[in-house]
């Protein structure tokens, strides 16, 4: 019989008990003899079905009739109360108990560890040693939970000592309770020691150390304590096996090789088709980048659910290498769980908008937007902070915001991607801006989101506001961080205080190849050639491996001090020592270290020989050496390849107008800006920063309109005078 036919069944009898038997006016004494377990099974059965509604008429009949329950009744309502999350109700006729039991005080303690009040269930737990009673194994128990939830490891081993004093240290209930316990205090040894030493351990006792060593990270361990189970002729339940194919979808050595050994037991068992393991293989083969076997099972899975659908989606978007065809995979599974009636999770949106991200999909991912303020999703954390991710991607800071504001909840991801929007944006003010407003909250900042403020500062050139930032840094304990010091770096270089960078870059523990790059460009880029290749001779010694950035740098300090032949050497060594093929940047790079030496010929040899005849940055390098050396017939075939490349940019116009200004031909520079007229080519104003207190302020040449005006153009003449001094 369904149980709510058999709850309304005894609510339908004992409404008529009531009507056939007495009223409310009559005295209690008229009641049915057995009306208190009328009660109890009306209580039990609205418990079980979960129906609070008649549950509460049941216990509102009880107090107008003045019914003098017993122990056995009330603890059924705390029970009927607790199961259907109704705290305060239970509390209230707990505390109206006249005489309370071991059993009253586990119902509570065992409902508030579950809802994640620990401190009421730690209260209640002693209130209870107070009175007296005698604690079972479900007391204890439900404290040593509250104990691992909080990893409170200093009460939970008073709770052990408890244990055995009270002679329970023999229940197998309580030493998995313990077990757990330890392990979600990251004591596994500790762990491991009581599972070894009990006399008596059941399946919980197995599959809890499992997920305990999985838990860390332990794999090999995990799949250990599984061996020796199967051994033990203990029967792997689906729990277990999914806790260890869990252990083996991190990509640690022969991971995949103990997963497919997994992958035979589990299809021996017979639980291939079983909705938890078939789950648990697909996550492994995707987190482990083996998609041709994740297909194959996902394939033949007969009842797929979100789960499986979400791990492949993800599986088609996090592969290392993406490509529009895995991008299109993960679009079509999106499409045909949709068809198949499955509702999308938040997991599968925060996916669905990553592969948006990766293709530039700015209109599909506008429609996912769109179902996902349908599902009503929009002010979900997760999803919020992908969509911010989406727009700012595609260049729409604006309506980046709009999802920002509508998170209920700002978390720290949420903050750091809406500011690093901006950054990304170059909208650096309001980045700034953004960063305050974080702090007022009362949010910290992490290393990233500090790494990404540094990069904003150094951007905008604006040392005061940077050093706030390493100050904050500093004080919040992250300054040492090894991604914001090298943001550090770039801060203090591009600010032109070189010296503060190498005190910076001293300061690092152990550098990495990007602090060592960073440093090498910073020393290139203010022209102290010498020690940038010192620095990567140094690099070199301590044995850390050189990547693309750093080779750029050694390049540019060599084209900056007219090291010729080094510089040919280390682009040569870059694919013969490093195993590194130079890009565009590297070959742009030996293409201006020639014409900055005024072997223009030689550089456009160069271009021509390696094939980049088609690439703008190439020609530009040596127009700028053709300026320099004024070789202006050179330089007019170059400019006219250019402009031929890229008919709008304007900086190869105003090269080729220098060129011809410099060389005393006005006619043809008036030509060349006729040109650029008759195109509607206009030259990028510069961009300047200047901070005013916490405030940074911007504007452009021959800005008239900003409000600060007339202590900007003051600042600028006296700059100006103190220069001609």
């Amino acid at each position: 019989m369904p149980l709510y036919v058999k709850n309304l069944k005894y609510f339908n009898y004992f409404s008529e008990l009531v009507i056939r038997n007495f009223s409310f006016k009559r005295s209690f004494t008229s009641l049915p003899r057995n009306i208190s377990v009328i009660y109890t099974k009306l209580i039990q059965s609205s418990t079980k079905s979960t129906s609070i509604i008649h549950g509460k008429l049941c216990h509102a009949h009880i107090i107008k009739t003045a019914f003098n329950t017993n122990l056995f009744l009330v603890n059924s309502l705390i029970n009927l109360y607790c199961k259907c999350g109704e705290m305060r109700f239970a509390y209230q006729v707990f505390d109206k108990m006249p005489k309370r039991n071991v059993v009253s005080y586990n119902l509570l303690i065992s409902a508030y560890t579950q809802m994640g009040f620990y401190n009421e269930a730690i209260y209640l737990f002693n209130e209870a040693r107070m009175e007296g009673l005698k604690l079972d194994k479900f007391t204890y128990a439900g404290a040593i939970s509250v104990c691992g939830q909080t990893e409170d490891l200093e009460l939970g081993k008073l709770i052990h000592g408890m244990v055995i004093v009270g002679g329970l240290v023999e229940q197998v209930f309580v030493i998995n309770s313990l077990i757990d316990m330890y392990c979600k205090c990251g004591e596994i040894d500790q762990a491991r020691l009581l599972f070894e030493k009990s006399f008596e351990l059941d399946d919980v006792s197995w599959n809890t150390i499992i997920s305990g060593y999985v838990r860390i990270g332990a794999v090999e361990e995990a799949l250990g304590v599984l061996v020796k189970m199967h051994r033990n002729g203990l029967n792997l339940n689906t729990y277990t096996l999914g806790c260890a194919l869990k252990a083996c979808s991190t990509n640690f050595d022969d991971s995949v090789k103990y997963g497919r050994m997994l992958h035979g037991c589990t299809a021996k068992l017979g639980f291939g088709m079983d909705v938890v393991v078939a789950t648990a293989l697909l996550d492994m083969y995707v987190k482990t980048g083996h998609l041709v076997e994740a297909i194959r099972i996902f394939n033949n899975l007969p009842n797929k659910n979100v789960v499986m659908y979400n791990a492949m989606i993800a599986g088609f978007v996090h592969t290392d290498i993406v490509t529009d065809d895995t991008v299109n995979r993960a679009f079509n599974l999106f499409s045909e769980m949709k068809r198949q009636g499955i509702k999308a999770s938040k997991f599968t949106f925060s996916s669905i908008l990553k592969a948006c991200n990766i293709v530039g999909a700015l209109d599909y991912g506008k429609q996912i937007h769109a179902q996902i303020y349908k599902s009503n999703l929009q002010s979900d954390e997760f999803i919020g902070s992908s969509l911010v991710e989406l727009y700012s991607l595609l260049g729409s800071t604006d309506d980046g915001l709009k999802c920002f504001n509508l998170i209920p909840k700002l978390d720290i991801v949420s903050w750091t991607s809406m500011i690093s929007a901006h950054v990304r944006n170059e909208q650096l003010e309001s980045a700034l801006t953004l960063f305050h407003e974080l702090l007022a909250s009362g949010e910290k900042a992490d290393e990233f989101l500090l790494s990404t403020m540094l990069v904003a500062c150094a951007d905008m050139a604006a040392a005061r506001s940077g050093q706030q930032v390493q100050g904050y840094g500093i004080k919040s304990g992250i300054g040492n961080f090894t991604v914001v010091q090298n943001s550090q770096i770039c801060m203090y270089a591009k600010s032109g205080d070189i010296v503060s960078a190498n005190m910076t870059f001293e300061e690092i523990n152990n550098p990495d190849t990007v602090s060592w790059s960073i440093m090498i460009c910073t020393s290139a880029q203010h022209g102290c050639a010498a020690d940038a290749l010192k620095l990567f001779e140094l690099m070199n010694d301590f044995g850390i491996a050189p990547n693309h950035i750093t080779f750029l740098g050694v390049l540019t300090a060599c084209s900056h001090g007219g090291l010729i032949e080094e510089g040919l050497h280390y682009f040569r060594s870059m694919n013969k020592d490093h195993g590194l093929v130079g890009n565009i940047k590297h070959c742009a790079c030996v293409v201006d270290l020639l014409a900055r030496a005024g072997r223009l010929a030689d550089a456009e040899d160069f271009i021509l020989n390696l094939g980049f005849e088609d690439n703008p940055v190439m020609w530009r390098a040596l127009l700028s050496g053709c300026r320099i050396y004024k070789d202006t017939v050179r330089g007019k075939r170059v400019a006219e390849k250019v402009i031929e490349l890229e008919p709008e940019a304007a900086a190869s116009y105003v090269l080729l107008y220098n060129i011809y200004y410099e060389a005393g031909i006005e006619l043809m520079a008036t030509e060349v800006r006729e040109l650029m007229k008759e195109r509607g080519i206009k030259k990028e104003p510069g961009v300047s920063w200047f901070e005013d207190g916490n405030k940074v302020n911007s504007f452009v040449v021959g800005d008239e309109a900003h409000p600060m005006n007339q202590m900007i153009y003051s600042r600028l003449e006296k700059m100006l005078e103190n220069r001609a001094k």
